[in-house]
């Protein structure tokens, strides 16, 4: 049996989501890849559409499970960049809560917890993603997202 996934990922602006069908074992099959920008002019504004637009697009698609990649600490220091897509992240969360279960994951945790190499090793090896992915085509750009999902079933 399988159940509808969104793994997301969320960088300064935008929010990345990969809906997939996922069973047990196997390859996930990709149904959607997309990136949402959040709008220009009132930040409040935009954070509020971003929400309706998330929790709207949870209920719609019947998603069971969102993993979304967990903030992390930024080596190269702290910056205003670093702390806005940590504010989209806190609305991409409440509002996908809305609608489904929710599950952070660390980047480190991935590397830790699947397979034998790292998570960015996984996420540019191309072999990889021909053998764990099927249905609709996915942007490379969205792996980290869909790597969320295979890591957390």
């Amino acid at each position: 049996m399988t159940e509808r996934w969104l793994g997301v990922h969320v960088s300064g602006d935008a929010v990345t989501i990969v809906c997939a069908e996922v069973g047990k074992t196997g390859p996930i099959t990709i149904l959607a890849d997309e990136t949402w920008k959040l709008q220009g002019g009132d930040r409040a504004k935009a954070f509020r559409t971003m929400y309706t637009r998330l929790a709207d697009y949870a209920t719609e698609q019947k998603i069971g499970q969102v993993v979304i990649k967990e903030s992390a600490i930024s080596l190269g220091g702290m910056k205003k960049a670093h702390l806005q897509a940590a504010e989209l992240r806190g609305v991409a969360i409440c509002a996908l809560a809305s609608a489904c279960d929710v599950k952070q994951v660390a980047k480190a945790a991935i590397s830790r917890n699947f397979g034998e190499r790292k998570a960015d090793e996984y996420i540019k090896d191309d072999s990889f993603w021909k053998d764990n992915l099927t249905g609709a085509p996915m942007r490379s750009g969205s792996r980290e997202a869909a790597m969320l999902i295979l890591a957390s079933r």
